[in-house]
């Protein structure tokens, strides 16, 4: 029986060479990675950092059934005032794992939510990972560098931005849907889209690749809160995700 010989794959007359043919299957891994991840369409909703514990246990409970996940970002708070907010939504009903805590790694642990949001300031998130591997760890980025960083050193999913312009960032220019879809093409874990979002750009922001979309004053300081969830959500549903 002759030997069994390995012939390279004949394109045009020419063989590809291997780092031709371990490139293209790098990007069909990444192509069929990154629809799993981007089959999602998730409303994410982030704290103000202008309203009470109280008024924001009093809207989360209202609106908690037309979210994905509720991001506690309230850097003035002290960690019991943290832990106070999330045992008071627990006992009106929020999901533990509908919470997600900003940068404290060790009161995201103790409480048992569903995760942390790193930032710059943040530990870094292998080092996260590795203490506490079952939280879900996400990253705020502003650059593909940043996004292809942290997505291979462990990161569950991304959050991009600023998009559009917004009032809390006068000063920096927006990252345009452009900019979304780069990053979305880099990395294979979701990427959520953050700043000037609305319920009728949201199909714009997921036809670029988006998973999902982060909002702060558009739900929460809304005069119908309510309205404001079941719009974005609405949103979302009749979106198209494409890659």
């Amino acid at each position: 029986m002759k030997p069994c010989r390995w012939k390279a794959p004949v394109c045009n007359g020419n063989q590809w060479s291997l780092s031709t043919q371990l490139s293209q299957f790098s990007y069909s891994f990444l192509k069929i990675a990154k629809r799993e991840a981007i089959n999602i369409k998730e409303l994410h909703v982030i704290s103000t950092g202008q309203q009470t514990s109280e008024t924001l246990v009093s809207i989360v409970t209202k609106i908690h059934r037309y979210i994905d996940y509720l991001h506690l970002r309230e850097s003035e708070w002290s960690d019991q005032d943290l832990v106070q907010t999330i045992e008071n939504l627990s006992a009106s009903g929020v999901p533990m794992e509908k919470l997600i805590v900003n940068h404290r790694v060790d009161v995201a642990n103790q409480t048992g939510v569903h995760g942390v949001q790193l930032t710059y300031r943040s530990m870094e998130v292998a080092k996260v990972k590795s203490a506490f591997p079952e939280l879900k760890v996400g990253c705020s980025v502003h650059t593909v560098s940043e996004a292809t960083h942290l997505a291979r050193h462990g990161a569950d999913f991304i959050v991009y931005g600023h998009i559009f312009e917004t009032a809390s960032k006068i000063v920096l220019e927006p990252k345009g849907v452009g900019s979304l879809q780069h990053v979305a093409r880099q990395v294979s874990i979701p990427v959520i889209a953050i700043g000037g979002i609305t319920p009728r750009n949201v199909q714009e922001v997921m036809a670029h690749g988006a998973s999902g979309v982060a909002i702060l004053s558009g739900i929460l300081l809304a005069k119908d809160p309510l309205k404001a969830a079941q719009e974005y959500r609405y949103a979302l549903t009749k979106s198209e995700v494409v890659m």
